[in-house]
């Protein structure tokens, strides 16, 4: 599989890069969206990261009448379960499984490798994440939503995976419900998922920058 393009940022000069966070956009956006986080994350001494913002390539959405735009997948209705197109996702997620498995080939071991993504990237890095045939080092999902949740096949290597979800309880885009639902669905599969809520958009705020980076510090350290 061709590898997916994105934008990559390391650890300054003399840190080894020791684990890697691959970070999904939402629809629209691109890897650029999440690239100027970086020097927020204030990371534990001797956590050398290298941080991945792969590009989603532009297709028709049927939620915008067919525009084309960057996106992991189409959404066909926006209503409360998401009618989504399963297929592109999965393909997406495969592209993810491609970077991860790249990361290990470079020399950094799975445990020590993260999916994160925000909106529709988040519906990808669960479907990713969690069905990856080699352990993981945790998910982070953002103001996004369960897609593939009544469909998933969870590998059973990723038992106990840590999974972080945060939320915005103003979220017009992606109700704060559909972020709730997506701890119970896990919680049925046996996860134990850290849920944050703030008192925002469909965004990021600056407590919740703070919150990412203790749990990167956490599950890497």
């Amino acid at each position: 599989m061709e590898l997916l393009p994105a934008i990559e940022i390391e650890s300054p000069d003399g840190v080894d890069v020791n684990a890697s966070i691959i970070w999904l956009h939402g629809l629209g956006a691109d890897g650029s969206d999440f690239a100027p986080l970086v020097p927020q994350l204030s990371l534990p001494d001797g956590v050398g990261v290298r941080f991945i913002f792969p590009h989603a390539p532009s297709i028709p959405v049927s939620i915008n009448n067919g525009f084309v735009m960057p996106a992991w997948y189409d959404i066909k209705e926006m209503d409360i379960d998401r009618h989504v197109d399963e297929e592109q996702l999965r393909q997406s997620a495969a592209g993810v499984h491609a970077l991860i498995t790249r990361e290990i080939e470079r020399g950094v071991d799975s445990r020590r490798i993260v999916v994160a993504g925000f909106s529709q990237g988040g519906a990808v890095s669960f479907e990713a994440g969690l069905t990856y045939p080699k352990p993981l080092a945790g998910i982070m999902a953002l103001s996004t939503y369960f897609a593939t949740a009544d469909s998933i096949k969870v590998n059973p290597i990723q038992s106990g995976l840590p999974i972080l979800i945060c939320h915005g309880s103003m979220d017009p885009v992606v109700s704060e419900a559909l972020g709730k639902k997506s701890v119970v669905t896990l919680q049925s599969l046996g996860f134990v998922p850290e849920y944050n809520s703030y008192p925002m958009e469909h965004s990021l705020c600056p407590q919740q920058i703070v919150d990412i980076a203790d749990w990167i510090g956490r599950t890497l350290s």
